[in-house]
């Protein structure tokens, strides 16, 4: 697993606002882009090489569009 130490958070502006269903994102790092749900930050956080983060968020962004 990647150091994290540095990492820092942001929630992502697509999360709820009611306080559920929140996602943290950290893109910081030179060598990974961590994600985790914020209401567990203690809790198990998935890593990803910043390449296939992009691809995701392309795709993401790609299938709001064709909606």
């Amino acid at each position: 697993m990647a150091d994290l130490h540095n990492a820092c958070w942001r929630k992502s502006t697509r999360s709820g606002g009611n306080g559920g269903e929140c996602v943290e994102v950290a893109d910081n790092l030179t060598d990974v882009v961590a994600v985790r749900d914020s209401k567990d930050q203690a809790g198990p956080i998935l890593a990803f090489p910043p390449y296939a983060w992009a691809a995701f968020v392309v795709g993401v962004k790609t299938a709001s569009i064709t909606r």
